[in-house]
């Protein structure tokens, strides 16, 4: 551990730590704009300025001790960065010294030499860094009254991004992005001083499946989402902690949503599982939630209108028990959450079936954070019995008529290898499920449930961390969550069962599983807990 004195006070860090880290972690916040604490630090803002020293030494180099045994500092002439140092023993830094703020109100001056005054039309503008120092660090004037540098604006840099150039402070996080951590340089600088501008090399395009990511670091609006640029002002957005439900991976996520609709979803930072990035893939693929082919209440066959809840489930309950168990089967979902699943279970315990299965999506993974499993909660269906490799036997028992009922719970079965002929032959199938699809046409009862980002609950990723989705919007409708579904086709089939939340469920199922035990759901918190799960 390496002792540093920061505004007076001496503190422990371990060596290596760079003093940005070393102030942030003592509380005294350090303004900046190239560093981020998962790149390289180029050193090119100048923002990070404070006052440094190292210890007074006499004539035979030993440091020279105040009364209290500790190093008395000789200041430095000048200040430095410290984004770009470390700590050293006896060191110390001055965060807030005249120097030191007479420095960053020279270099907020700079950088807003060349920058157009557009704030009110910004895409960053609610959450610019640029816009928050000027004001808590900067002056409240400029003595640059010469014609400003113009620069491209509405640059098409790839499939996904748009630059505003003219924004650019070159502060180079996208670039080191690219290169660093998506390994796909494709980015650079062109020209020198006030004419530098960002762009792509020649014959190159930012189509990286990260790209996104530059748009999350840029501190200003240079970089926007062409998805996302001019849909809505960043200050009228809700920010609910969640996960991505793309692949094994589990991303933690921000969803940002306003009167029930979803203009967004970013990375939220979790060393244990994404860092604080995300694929473009994942994060793009949520305008289904707000599409208007969205289920939004019970549907009979043969009905003209929805039904009412309480007769679709006594409908659907009537045609799963009867007949014999054995003619009955279950497809689950690994897209549905650990509550879900475990109700599904009870569900099958019920009914009396053991023909139960979860559709499993082998796809190719990019090493990185896009998992080579397409399902989020693998690990779940796996732990709680619900993946048993049965569903060939399932299809190939349809298809000769040993089935006849069949629950599908959030799948297409005709995705199960289950043809739409087999399915017009059944005597009974009922769906769950957000959307219409292949299978919703053959079906006798359609119940229409919530999506990810609209109920709660949990899922375990491939590398066995239990995690929590949040709710961020209301289904549609009618619609109704999952595990509220199945708990009233339990009731209907085999009587109470005395779940009356999804907190309720959570803990009947840790008091049956033991790689749960002594976890709830608030004690799972934002970033998961790591399980031990059987082999």
């Amino acid at each position: 551990m390496i002792n540093v004195q920061i505004d007076g006070e001496w503190k422990q860090f371990p060596k290596g730590t760079r003093v940005i880290e070393a102030c942030m972690q003592s509380g005294k916040f350090i303004p900046h704009y190239c560093y981020h604490p998962k790149l390289s630090s180029p050193g090119n803002c100048r923002m990070c300025l404070v006052e440094t020293g190292r210890p007074k030494m006499t004539p035979d180099r030993q440091p020279v001790l105040d009364a209290d045994g500790r190093p008395e500092i000789a200041w430095g002439p000048k200040p430095e960065i410290c984004c770009a140092i470390e700590v050293a023993e006896g060191m110390g830094v001055r965060t807030s010294s005249p120097l030191v703020e007479e420095c960053r109100k020279g270099v907020m001056e700079f950088l807003l030499i060349n920058h157009p005054l557009d704030c009110p039309i910004c895409d960053q503008a609610g959450e610019c860094r640029l816009q928050e120092f000027s004001v808590e660090f900067g002056k409240g004037d400029s003595r640059f009254h010469e014609e400003k540098v113009k620069k491209p604006k509405r640059v098409d840099l790839g499939e996904r991004i748009v630059l505003d150039d003219e924004r650019c402070i070159m502060c180079s996080r996208c670039i080191r992005f690219m290169k660093e951590i998506a390994h796909d340089d494709v980015l650079g600088f062109l020209n020198r001083g006030s004419h530098t501008t960002l762009s792509v090399y020649p014959g190159k395009r930012l189509d990286s499946n990260y790209s996104l990511n530059t748009v999350d670091i840029c501190p200003v609006g240079a970089l926007t989402s062409k998805d996302f640029r001019f849909k809505m002002r960043v200050w009228f957005l809700k920010e609910t902690k969640s996960i991505d439900v793309n692949c094994g991976t589990g991303s933690n996520i921000l969803i940002s949503s306003r009167e029930n609709t979803v203009y967004r979803i970013t990375p939220r930072e979790n060393d244990y599982v994404n860092s604080c990035w995300m694929p473009d893939s994942h994060r793009l693929n949520f305008h289904y939630l707000n599409s208007p082919d969205r289920l939004s209440a019970p549907e009979l066959k043969g009905a003209e209108e929805p039904a009412k809840w309480i007769q679709a489930i006594a409908s659907a309950a009537a045609l799963l028990k009867a007949g014999d168990p054995s003619s009955l089967a279950i497809i689950a979902s690994a897209r549905m959450t650990n509550e879900e699943l475990f109700l599904t279970k009870r569900l099958a315990a019920a009914l009396g079936t053991t023909s139960y299965d979860v559709l499993p999506r082998p796809q190719k993974g990019d090493g990185f954070l896009v998992s080579d499993d397409g399902n989020p909660n693998t690990a779940g269906a796996r732990l709680l019995g619900l993946s048993t490799g049965l569903l060939p036997e399932i299809a190939r028992r349809v298809a000769n008529g040993e089935i006849t009922r069949l629950l599908v719970l959030g799948e297409d079965a005709l995705d199960c290898g289950i043809d739409a002929a087999a399915l017009e032959k059944l005597k009974a199938l009922v769906t769950t499920g957000i959307l219409k699809n292949r299978t919703t046409p053959h079906a006798s009862v359609v119940l229409p449930t919530s999506a990810w980002a609209e109920k709660r609950g949990t899922m375990i990723n491939l590398k066995g961390r239990i995690q929590r989705l949040n709710q961020a919007i209301q289904p549609p409708g009618e619609a109704r969550d999952d595990w509220e579904v199945l708990r009233d086709l339990i009731l209907a089939i085999g009587g109470s069962n005395g779940v009356y939340s999804i907190e309720d469920v959570f803990k009947a199922m840790a008091a049956e599983v033991p790689a749960l035990a002594g976890l709830s759901i608030s004690r799972v918190g934002d970033t998961g807990v790591q399980l031990t799960l059987p082999a």
